[in-house]
Order: C-alpha cells, then sequence, then structure tokens
C-alpha cells in the first residue's frame, strides 16, 4: 500500500494527543511550495536538515572535548543523535508529534560554533559591538537565510513550528530569545521535548565522557545521591576495582532509563492536571509541563552541580578555553584588519550584510580542526597558506 501524505496526517489524527501540533495544521512556509507527495511537512522538515552542510559539520564540532582528542568522545553530531533518539522515544509516550520533535533535536545545535559554549562565548565578546552572537539564532539564521540550497528562496524554507521550536530552545543555561516567534506563549509541547531531551543526553553522555577520559573518578562520585543507587542497582560495590567498560555502558545505560521514565511520567501527570485539550491551552500555560519529578530533578541539579565543578571546570577543558580565545580572537581580528585574506566567496558576501557579520558567520561555520588549521595556516611562518 502506497501511504500518501494524506493518508499519514490521517494516521497523526487517529494517533497524537489533542494538544500534539499536526502536521496539516502547520502554519506554512515562509515561501509557497507544494508540500511531499509522500511524506509530512515535518518530515521534510527533517530531511532538509540532515542534508545541510552545516548538520554534517557537527561530526567535527567540540561538545566537552575537542575532536582531536579521541574518536570515543561525543561531538555536536552524536550529541544531536542521543537528543533526538530520547526526544522521539519520550514523544511517542506522550503522544506529541515524533517528526516535529525529531527535526528540532537534529537542528537545536546547528548554530554552534567551533570549541562548544567556550567558542560562543569568545564571539559573543567579539560581536559586542556589532549584535552580538547566540547560538540559537545563529541556528535560525542558517536555516532561514544561509544555506543556500534552493533557487527560489534562502536558507530551507522549513516550517514554522520547526522554526519555532529553534528560536524557543533553551536549557538552565541558555534563555531563548523567541522575538518573532509568539515570545508571549511557551514552547510548543515538541519544543518542551526537545529542551528536555537535550538537557538529559547532556548529563548523562558528560558524565560517560568525563569517566573515559579519567578527568573525574567513581571516587570522585561517591557521594552523588543518584550514582549511589545506580551502583545499588546493579549490586556493585564501590570498594572495589575500576568499573570495567561494560559495567560503565551498563550504568549510563541504566541512568538514562531512569531519567527518561521519571520525565514521562511526571509530565504525564502535568498534562492530565493542567486540563488542556489544545495545542495553545498548552502553551498559554504558566509553566512548562515537560520535566523531571522534584527528587529526580534534585538529583539531576547535584549531578550538573559535581559536573561544572569537576568536569566543565577541570584544568584540561579551561585549558582549552584559553586556546580557543586566542584562536577565534586571532581569527576575528585578522580577517578584520586584511579582509583580502578571507576566501573569495565570504568577501563577496560583503554587499549582503555587515563586513563583521560576515567574519562572525564565517568563523562560526567552523570546524574545531579548520579552525586551528585556519589559524596555522594565517600565524606560522612555517605552514604554508
Amino acid at each position: 500500500m502506497f501511504y500518501t501524505r494524506q493518508i499519514l496526517e490521517d494516521i497523526e489524527d487517529r494517533i497524537l494527543a489533542p494538544y500534539a501540533i499536526r502536521s496539516k495544521n502547520s502554519k506554512g512556509r515562509a515561501y509557497q511550495e507544494n508540500e511531499a507527495e509522500y511524506r509530512t511537512a515535518f518530515q521534510r522538515d527533517r530531511d532538509r536538515i540532515l542534508h545541510t552542510t552545516a548538520f554534517r559539520r557537527l561530526e567535527y564540532k567540540t561538545q566537552v572535548f575537542i575532536n582531536h582528542e579521541g574518536d570515543y568522545y561525543r561531538t555536536r553530531l552524536t550529541h544531536s543523535l542521543e537528543v533526538a533518539q530520547i526526544g522521539r522515544t519520550i514523544a511517542r509516550a506522550l503522544g506529541a508529534n515524533e517528526d516535529l520533535v525529531e527535526v528540532i533535536c537534529l537542528a537545536h545545535d546547528m548554530g554552534h560554533p567551533p570549541f562548544g559554549h567556550s567558542g560562543e562565548r569568545v564571539l559573543n565578546i567579539l560581536m559586542d559591538n556589532y549584535g552580538g552572537f547566540d547560538h540559537n539564532r545563529q541556528t535560525l539564521r542558517i536555516v532561514s537565510e544561509l544555506e543556500q540550497r534552493y533557487p527560489n528562496f534562502p536558507g530551507l524554507n522549513l516550517t514554522w513550528e520547526t522554526r519555532e521550536g529553534i528560536v524557543k530552545h533553551e536549557t538552565e543555561y541558555d534563555i531563548s530569545d523567541a522575538s518573532g516567534y509568539d515570545p508571549h506563549l511557551r514552547g510548543h509541547l515538541e519544543a518542551q521535548i526537545t529542551n528536555a531531551a537535550d538537557e538529559l543526553a547532556y548529563i548523562a553522555h558528560d558524565l560517560d565522557d568525563g569517566l573515559h577520559s579519567e578527568m573525574i573518578s567513581t571516587q570522585d562520585l561517591s557521594k552523588i545521591t543518584i550514582w549511589e543507587r545506580l551502583l545499588e542497582s546493579i549490586g556493585w560495590d564501590v570498594c572495589s576495582c575500576q568499573i570495567d567498560e561494560l559495567t560503565l555502558h551498563r550504568l549510563i545505560r541504566r541512568f538514562v532509563g531512569w531519567l527518561v521514565d521519571d520525565m514521562i511520567r511526571n509530565t504525564e501527570e502535568r498534562l492530565k492536571e493542567s486540563h488542556v485539550s489544545s495545542v495553545l491551552e498548552l502553551q498559554q500555560l504558566a509553566y512548562d509541563v515537560i520535566g523531571f519529578g522534584e527528587e529526580m530533578a534534585a538529583f539531576c541539579h547535584e549531578m550538573k552541580d559535581f559536573l561544572y565543578k569537576n568536569l566543565y571546570r577541570h584544568y584540561r577543558v579551561k585549558r582549552v578555553a584559553v586556546k580557543t580565545e586566542r584562536i577565534l580572537s586571532d581569527l576575528f581580528n585578522a580577517y578584520m584588519g586584511e579582509p583580502a585574506i578571507l576566501p573569495k566567496h565570504i568577501r563577496n558576501r560583503f554587499s549582503e550584510r555587515p563586513q563583521e557579520r560576515v567574519i562572525c558567520d564565517y568563523i562560526a561555520g567552523m570546524t574545531d580542526r579548520f579552525a586551528i588549521q585556519e589559524h596555522h595556516r594565517i600565524f606560522d611562518p612555517d605552514t604554508r597558506v
């Protein structure tokens, strides 16, 4: 049987919760297009994200560890895939639109510059007099104008709901600016799921990567409540030898399972208590419905505090931050001082937008290794240009 878009939309109608977004009810795209015959509008958005240059470059952009430190550690790409997997699981359980959750999850980090949050901080400082830099706004600019793949419009021409989910992406540390996308409304359920899946994923995989890197140890974690409960759940003696790799996989897998289960169950309770019966009613609530229960939220906060103090502020991570500031500041100032050293296709964009924003876009689009190589080419006299 050939499943047309209309059939897929009918399936959504039957299986989605009343407060989930139906693709057939999308507010549409900025530029008129005929929709695909056998994909919903949100499935088409997802496919467009997957084929972008910005998405491919996430493979070589830092999450916590610079790419060349080892093949094991997460990158922005693997993080985005993990977020999408967790997001779809939560969406399916809550009756949300899986396809919309997936596309927002896959897109949410495309605006990140090289070297993770350190790179974003440096670019924001360098652009202080020119409008600043924020990775959420940069993601929206990428999908709305910077990716050039179609002759009839700039960007990817994604649906309103996908773009709204991108601009309303936020975590405890990143507060979104939703100007132009109903800022008086909360993110729709699918956007809220993305935000929660992002937080859940980075807590679990940063713990995993931190232990593998030996920047943190099982002894360091000995007084973290949820870690002790994880060890008890598998019968592992904290006084015994170092945790082997299979046991660590088991612990991280169980940790993710606990977090997902707690989030689904507590969100379901909030949805019932809210009595919402439409997308708009959910967005008009004074609180996000997605989230952990009180106990698990406290456990996660304890783990995040631990990671902040012991991993994100580890001397090796701080050294990367110092390198980041030097590399990106040097590149930005060199390009601003002598634009002729930029590639011609980058200089051609000066007619479209201010020079400093073009240079910022160019640097933000670099991978970690390209930024390092470019720094060598410009400032190392022994490196070929």
